[in-house]
């Protein structure tokens, strides 16, 4: 078993890590997991027995550019893959945008961190009537106005 890079158009790694998922499991290929990391942009890690089946796994698949050669080394992606806090770097007053839910895309103040529970209160910037919204710190990316 051996970990694999494959590029994919930016922005579309969840779509395509997705899209292998339903692929591998129609196929029954030999991938074990697949991998997206936001800070990693334009590449999906793929743990499976050979290149070969990451090839056979992602021929086809649209917004995938190709498989880079060779096999990974687990201590080149281990700093990508440390378990961080979500509600790390998230302070009262920064300025963030939501992510999913009902206000999807709308930039917001925070107003209140709940660490223990990992949840954030905000105020969403362009509302008309500054309305308290408390969401979970996966919700929340951290922005410029």
């Amino acid at each position: 078993m051996a970990l694999y890079a494959v590029r994919t158009t930016i922005g579309q790694e969840k779509t395509v890590a997705e899209s292998l998922k339903t692929k591998q499991k129609k196929h029954g290929e030999d991938i074990y997991s697949i991998v997206y990391i936001d800070s990693f942009r334009g590449y999906l890690l793929i743990e499976a027995e050979s290149e070969e089946e990451v090839k056979k796994v992602s021929y086809g698949v649209p917004h995938v550019k190709g498989v880079v050669k060779g096999e990974m080394d687990y201590s080149e992606v281990e700093k990508f893959l440390e378990q961080k806090p979500l509600i790390e770097g998230i302070s009262r007053g920064d300025i963030v945008e939501i992510t999913s839910g009902a206000f999807k895309g709308e930039k917001a103040r925070v107003i209140r961190v709940d660490e223990s529970k990992e949840k954030v209160t905000v105020e969403v910037i362009e509302a008309t009537v500054p309305i308290p919204i408390t969401v979970n710190a996966s919700a929340v990316r951290k922005t410029t106005l």
